[in-house]
């Protein structure tokens, strides 16, 4: 089973990398940015659907970068985690008894739920920064 984990992951990676790298090429610095989320508690002028001026409202064009990059990471992480419990499950399933393959499938599942938690903690990063920024 480690024989196939490692080109799925690497596959994997490199879908969600290469994409992002080749789009990355930037010729010259954007001046403005258009907000997907609700940012009025931070700047009145930064709320959802609005294109705004990077020069003046800086800390909600970076807030705006901050859940982009997140919710990236929690997809990605979740995504990653349904694969490890697959994985563990199977080989909890082909164990056949053998305490070592249990343990294996049973620490699959653990490092699954550890990248739920790191998920969700990726998902919480951004209103830690929001409140802060609001102070």
């Amino acid at each position: 089973m480690k024989k196939l984990a490692l080109p799925v992951l690497t596959i994997l990676l490199a879908g969600l990398v290469l994409p992002v790298a080749v789009s990355a090429q930037v010729t010259e610095a954007p001046e403005t940015c258009t907000l997907k989320y609700n940012f009025q508690s931070v700047d009145d002028a930064c709320f959802e659907g609005e294109s705004v001026s990077i020069a003046e409202h800086g800390m909600c064009c970076l807030l705006n970068t901050i859940y982009s990059v997140t919710d990236w990471i929690f997809i990605i992480l979740v995504g990653l985690a349904g694969i490890f419990v697959i994985m563990g499950a199977v080989v909890i399933l082909t164990a056949g008894g053998t305490p070592e393959k249990l343990t294996t499938g049973m620490n699959y599942i653990l490092y699954a739920a550890i990248g739920l938690l790191i998920a969700f903690l990726a998902k919480a990063i951004p209103g830690i920064v929001k409140l802060m920024a609001g102070m």
